[in-house]
C-alpha cells in the first residue's frame, strides 16, 4: 500500500510487516545497516522491517538467515519486488502499523523522519556495562549478562529533499541522536543495565537519504542551522509517536513514582512491599488497594523526581557527596508533605527521617524513598482521624454548655 509520495522523490510503502522507500529519483543514503551500510550513492531503496515480535517469538526459518543479512536482504525484497543488491535494510520486533511520520519545512527545504520504536527491554544509556564482544568466532557473551536483551530498537529513517555534502550528511546522524537521546531524558526512561537514564537502545538504526541534483549540497546540519532544526524537531515528533503507539509510553503516562524509582531496582510489587513495611496492617491494605491512584498523584510524583534528580547530581559530581545527609532528609521530607499534604510537617518528618539517611547505596536510598512515602500516607489519615476527634470534642463541648 502507498502510504504517501514524498517531495515527488520517494514512493513511501507498507506491506505486511514491512515499510520501503523506493527512490524515484537518486539519493546519497547513510546508514547503519550491516550490508549496503555506510555511504551509498547506488541505492534503490530501503526498508523498515519487522523480523518477530517483540518477546517469545522464534521463527521458523533457518539460522544461517539470521547469521548471513544478505541472505536476509533477499529472502525479504524477493518477496516485495525490490533489488536486494541496491537495498538498505533496518530490521526491528516493532509493528510497523506503530510507525510514526514527521514532516517539517522551511522555504524549500523539505525533511520527513519515518521512526518505529520500543524500549520497554533493551533501553540503555552510551558507557553502560556490555553483554558481548565481536571476535572472529562472532559474538562472545559477557558475564554478568547472560540473559539475552528484552526487545527494543528505535530505527529511523529520514528523508532530506535536497543535496547534502558528504560531511554534512554524516552530521545528520548525530543530530537525529541527539534528538532521540533528548526525548529518552524527557520521558525519563531508564537503562536496563544500569541504574541510570536511558540515551537509546542496544540495538537502534538509522538511514539518511538526502536527494541528489545539480542544486548547491547544503553543507550543515548541525544545531545552528535550519535544516539541523528540522531533523531534530522530525525526528523528536516522530519517536515520540513510535513510542506512545508501541509502548503506551507517552508524556502523562510517566508522571510515576515507580517509573522514576525503578532503574534502582525497585520494580512495582517491591515498592508497594517496602512502603507497606513501614506502615500497620490496616494502613498497607488502604495502600495496596488505592496504589494506582497513590502512584500517580502530581505532587508525590514531582517530590519524587525531585529527590532522584539530585541523587544524580551527587553521583555525577555536581553536588558534593559529603551533603548526601542533609539533601537526601530535606527532600525526603518533602515527599512526606507531598503524600500528607500538610506542609507544616516538613521539620517534623525531616527530624523522623534523619536516622535512616546513612548509606548511599541503591538499596538504602529505596528504602529511605519507601519510608518517607509510607510516612506520608500514614499522617496523610491520621490528622484527618485527629481532626475528626477534635471536631467531636468541640461538638460535645457546645452540647454539654448548652445543657448548662
Amino acid at each position: 500500500m502507498l502510504i504517501d509520495t514524498l517531495y515527488s522523490a520517494v514512493e513511501l510503502h507498507r506491506e505486511e510487516k514491512i515499510i520501503y522507500a523506493r527512490f524515484l529519483k537518486p539519493h546519497a543514503v547513510l546508514s547503519t545497516c550491516r550490508v549496503a551500510g555506510g555511504l551509498r550513492t547506488d541505492l534503490s531503496a530501503m526498508y523498515n522491517h519487522q523480523s518477530c515480535e517483540p518477546a517469545g517469538h522464534c521463527h521458523n526459518l533457518p539460522k544461517s538467515t539470521y547469521r548471513n543479512p544478505e541472505q536476509y536482504r533477499k529472502a525479504l525484497c524477493d518477496r516485495h519486488n525490490l533489488d536486494a543488491e541496491h537495498c538498505a535494510t533496518l530490521g526491528t520486533a516493532a509493528n510497523m502499523h506503530n510507525a510514526s511520520i514527521a514532516r517539517e519545512s522551511f522555504r524549500d527545504l523539505e525533511v520527513i523522519a519515518v521512526c518505529t520504536g520500543g524500549v520497554e527491554g533493551n533501553a540503555g544509556r552510551a558507557g553502560d556495562p556490555a553483554s558481548v564482544v565481536e571476535t572472529e568466532q562472532g559474538f562472545e557473551r559477557l558475564p554478568p549478562a547472560e540473559e539475552i536483551p528484552g526487545p527494543g530498537t528505535i530505527n529511523t529513517m529520514l528523508f532530506i529533499n535536497t543535496p547534502l555534502i558528504p560531511g554534512a550528511l554524516t552530521r545528520c546522524v548525530m543530530t537525529a541522536t541527539e534528538a532521540k537521546t533528548a526525548l529518552l531524558q524527557e520521558l525519563a526512561v531508564n537503562s536496563r543495565y544500569s541504574d541510570k537514564l536511558a540515551t537509546g537502545t542496544g540495538t537502534d538504526q538509522i538511514a539518511v537519504a538526502a536527494l541528489e541534483s545539480d542544486v548547491t549540497p547544503l553543507t550543515s546540519a548541525g544545531k545552528h542551522s535550519k535544516l539541523g532544526e528540522l531533523i531534530g524537531r522530525t525526528v523528536y515528533s516522530a519517536i515520540k509517536g513510535t513510542l506512545s503507539r508501541q509502548n503506551s509510553m507517552h508524556p502523562a503516562g510517566q508522571c510515576s513514582i515507580k517509573i522514576h524509582l525503578e532503574r534502582f531496582g525497585l520494580k512495582r510489587t517491591a515498592l508497594i512491599d517496602t512502603i507497606c513495611s513501614f506502615l500497620d496492617q490496616e494502613e498497607a491494605e488502604l495502600l495496596r488497594v488505592n496504589f494506582k491512584a497513590f502512584e500517580h498523584d502530581p505532587l508525590t510524583v514531582a517530590a519524587v523526581a525531585a529527590l532522584v534528580h539530585l541523587r544524580d547530581k551527587i553521583t555525577w559530581g555536581v553536588l558534593p557527596e559529603s551533603c548526601w545527609g542533609e539533601i537526601m532528609a530535606g527532600y525526603c521530607a518533602q515527599v512526606a508533605s507531598a503524600v500528607s499534604g500538610d506542609y507544616s510537617r516538613l521539620a517534623h518528618y525531616r527530624l523522623l527521617l534523619v536516622p535512616m539517611v546513612c548509606a548511599t547505596d541503591n538499596r538504602a536510598f529505596c528504602r529511605l524513598v519507601c519510608r518517607a512515602l509510607a510516612l506520608g500516607f500514614s499522617e496523610k489519615w491520621h490528622h484527618m482521624e485527629m481532626l475528626v476527634d477534635e471536631d467531636a470534642r468541640v461538638t460535645s463541648d457546645a452540647e454539654e454548655q448548652g445543657e448548662g
